[in-house]
C-alpha cells in the first residue's frame, strides 16, 4: 500500500509561508485539520515506507542475502532514479534563477558554493533541492549498512533495536542520517523478515489498531497546534514516538483495505507510487509560486486542499502518458517499477523480480 502513504505525503510537503502557517489559527478547525493531516498522520509515511523496505531486503533470509547483487540492483532502483529526479529539478531551478524567478521560494542555487551545490543535489549534508529524495539518500545508507545490521538484528534484536529506537525518539544528533526513523523503521523490518515474525497477527486486531493509532494522531495534531511551530523537546519526542508507532497502525489500516476492490487496484500501482515520490514536490512548489501572484492569503485553505489533489491528477496522467510513450525513460525514472495487470503472486514492490511458490498469506503480505 505504498501508494496511500506517498499520497499523504504530498498533503506533507504543501508550501506555505509565516501568514499562512496553521499555527496562527487564522482558520480555526481548518488550520488543526492541516496540522493533523501533515505533521501527525502523514509523519507515518518515511519510518512506514523504511519497514517496507527492511523487510523486503531480508525476505529470503541472512543466509541468502547477496550484497553485491543487492547493490547492483539498488543502484538501479534507487540510486539512478534519485541522480536523475534530483540533477534534473537543481538544473531547471539553476535555470529559472538565472532569469530571475524562484528566489524566496527555493535555495538559491546561483550563489551556492560547490559544497552547497554538492548537498542541494545529492543531500550531503542537508535536505537535497527535491526534498522529498532524502528519503531515498537515507535509504540507500540502510542499503550500504544493510550486511552489518542484519548480523546485529539477528543475533542481538532487542538491544539493537532498543538504541535504534532511542537514537529515533530521544533529542540526539543525527549523525549521518537527516532522518533518524528511517534507520529504525528499516530495523525493524529486517527484524520482521529475520524472525520471521507472523505480521498477519496484526490483522486480527486492525480495527482496534487502527482506532487507538488514529486517536494518537488526533491527540498529537490537537498538542502541535497548541504549542507550535516551536515545539517543546518532549513534543517534538511524542510527534517522534507516534510516527514510529504508525508502521504498526498503517499495516492494520492496509488490513481493513487491503481485500477492498479499490486496494486490489493500489496494490498494482508501484511504478506510479515512485513517481508521485519524486516528482510531486517540484509540481507543488510550481503552484504555490503561480498562487502567490494571484491570491490571498485567507484563500490559503482552498490552495491546501485542492493543490494535492490538482497534483495527484497530474502525476497519474503524466505518469500514464510517460510509460506509453517512452517506456524506456519511464522504467528509468521509476526504477524498472513496471506496474501493470501482474498478479498478486508475481507482485513484488521493491525491486519488479518476480518471486515463485510463495503461500497464500505471502501473497497478500506482498501485494499489500
Amino acid at each position: 500500500m505504498r501508494i496511500l502513504l506517498i499520497s499523504g505525503i504530498v498533503f506533507v510537503h504543501v508550501p506555505f509561508d509565516p501568514q499562512t502557517s496553521p499555527f496562527l489559527g487564522a482558520n480555526g478547525f481548518v488550520d488543526w485539520i492541516r496540522v493533523f493531516l501533515g505533521d501527525s498522520l502523514f509523519r507515518v509515511g518515511v519510518p512506514c515506507l523504511s519497514a517496507i523496505s527492511g523487510y523486503l531486503m531480508f525476505r529470503h533470509g541472512l543466509d541468502a542475502f547477496d550484497y553485491g547483487k543487492t547493490i547492483r540492483s539498488k543502484a538501479r532502483t534507487v540510486l539512478l532514479p534519485f541522480v536523475i529526479w534530483s540533477l534534473s529539478f537543481l538544473g531547471l531551478v539553476l535555470l529559472i534563477q538565472m532569469g530571475g524567478i524562484g528566489f524566496g521560494y527555493l535555495p538559491d542555487t546561483i550563489n551556492a558554493s560547490p559544497r552547497e551545490l554538492a548537498t542541494l543535489a545529492f543531500a550531503i549534508e542537508d535536505l537535497p533541492v527535491n526534498v522529498p529524495l532524502y528519503f531515498l539518500r537515507d535509504l540507500l545508507l540502510c542499503i550500504l549498512l544493510a550486511p552489518v545490521l542484519g548480523i546485529l538484528i539477528k543475533r542481538y534484536p532487542l538491544t539493537v533495536l532498543a538504541i535504534f529506537f532511542a537514537y529515533a525518539v530521544l533529542p540526539v544528533p543525527s549523525g549521518i542520517f537527516l532522518k533518524k526513523s528511517i534507520l529504525f523503521g528499516f530495523s525493524c523490518g529486517i527484524y520482521a523478515s529475520l524472525h520471521q515474525l507472523d505480521i498477519r497477527a496484526v490483522d486480527r486486531h486492525a480495527a482496534m489498531i487502527s482506532a487507538l493509532f488514529l486517536t494518537a494522531a488526533v491527540m498529537l495534531a490537537t498538542a502541535l497546534y497548541w504549542t507550535g511551530p516551536d515545539y517543546p523537546v518532549w513534543i517534538d519526542m511524542l510527534r517522534s514516538l507516534t510516527a514510529i508507532c504508525g508502521i504498526v497502525g498503517s499495516w492494520a489500516i492496509s488490513a481493513l483495505l487491503v481485500r477492498s476492490s479499490l486496494g486490489e487496484r493500489l496494490s498494482r500501482s508501484e511504478g506510479l507510487s515512485f513517481w508521485i515520490f519524486c516528482a510531486h514536490y517540484p509540481l507543488l512548489v510550481a503552484f504555490w509560486m503561480i498562487w502567490n501572484r494571484a491570491s490571498h492569503p485567507g484563500l490559503y485553505p482552498l490552495f491546501y486542499f485542492a493543490t494535492p489533489v490538482l497534483a495527484l491528477v497530474i502525476l497519474i496522467i503524466s505518469h500514464n502518458v510517460a510509460k506509453r510513450l517512452t517506456p524506456t525513460l519511464h522504467a528509468v525514472l521509476t526504477g524498472s517499477r513496471t506496474g501493470g495487470s501482474r498478479s498478486a503472486s508475481q507482485h513484488v514492490p521493491e525491486n519488479g523480480t518476480n518471486q515463485k511458490g510463495w503461500s497464500e498469506p505471502a501473497k497478500e503480505k506482498a501485494t499489500r
